[in-house]
């Protein structure tokens, strides 16, 4: 032995890392209403008097679950996907999440506990496509460094009675950058429609989430077409003649999407109920309110929506 250390498979990166934080995984708002209202001591008296009580699943639970089955069949140390967990407790009373992960059979190694500190700081060097999170502050730190993340708001998690994993996405300032987006709300619905025919052989830039829209499209290549265990979708307020930039954009980054919706404005939610989203991404606060009343949302806080 010359002291150096020993390389691992491990060390080598899933083709989809998702970092997530315990309150988007599970549900924890009665420790975290003991922690705003009696503070940090109270709050670990709380978990500690707890930890061998399960936790409930949170929002992403579901997404969860169906991102790590995707590894079924792979050798332990070449997953497909990985999950991290990052959270604001520390190893003491993070212990009933370990303890909850174990009894779901959830197959989750890599967690940082930081005792209250935030936890955007190790999104990156984990190399982590998605940040998924309760807290905006985290969400709007990473977003700002170039990591595609959102907003979970707590709530119960959701069974869509399905097994594939489901994801919608909004397209401007979402997959794409939010230039079209800024003609519509500076000029206008006219000028938006005008801007998109013009320019529809010009590819929109990327937005937050075109990296973990590829991540995505290249694990869905692992799968027979027939059978993959992967369905994405675009559910966009865009309609004709506004669709066929889109289309081409799509064409010219080699990505492709299994469904596409163009709304012309109708409320998003009925349509990502029919679809059985597992999650949907929207950088706007309104169809977030809408949608989550359906499925799961993350509100991307990006974009001239979000100024």
């Amino acid at each position: 032995m010359n002291g150096q250390p020993t390389s691992h498979p491990t060390d080598s990166p899933a083709a989809l890392i998702v970092a997530i934080t315990a309150r988007a995984l599970f549900q924890l708002e009665d420790g975290h209403s003991v922690f705003e209202q009696k503070g940090i001591d109270a709050y670990a008296d709380y978990q500690r008097a707890r930890e061998n009580e399960l936790l409930k699943p949170g929002l992403a639970f579901p997404l969860v679950r169906k991102l790590l089955a995707l590894n079924a069949g792979m050798l332990p140390n070449a997953p497909r996907v990985e999950v991290i967990l990052l959270s604001r407790n520390s190893s003491d009373t993070g212990l009933r999440i370990f303890n909850s992960i174990e009894h779901y059979g959830l197959k989750i190694s890599r967690a940082v506990f930081t005792s209250g500190a935030d936890v955007f700081p190790y999104v990156k060097p984990f190399g982590a496509h998605l940040f998924l999170s309760a807290n905006p502050d985290s969400v709007h730190s990473a977003l700002e460094h170039g990591v595609a993340a959102a907003t979970i708001l707590p709530a119960e998690a959701a069974d869509h009675g399905h097994e594939e994993l489901r994801i919608a996405f909004d397209g401007d300032a979402v997959i794409f950058g939010d230039e079209s987006e800024r003609v519509s709300q500076s000029d206008g619905l006219a000028a938006f429609h005008a801007n998109e025919v013009k320019k529809a052989h010009e590819p929109l830039s990327g937005g937050p989430f075109k990296d973990f829209l590829a991540a995505l499209h290249t694990l869905q290549s692992d799968f027979p077409a027939e059978s993959c265990p992967i369905r994405t979708a675009l559910v966009t307020a865009r309609s004709a003649p506004a669709h066929k930039r889109v289309i081409l954009t799509l064409r010219h980054w080699g990505v492709r999407l299994d469904e596409s919706l163009f709304l012309g404005g109708r409320d998003k939610g009925p349509f990502l109920k029919a679809f059985g989203a597992d999650l949907f991404f929207d950088d706007s606060s309104h169809n977030i309110a809408n949608a989550r009343q359906h499925v799961a949302s993350g509100h991307v806080p990006h974009g001239v929506s979000n100024i």
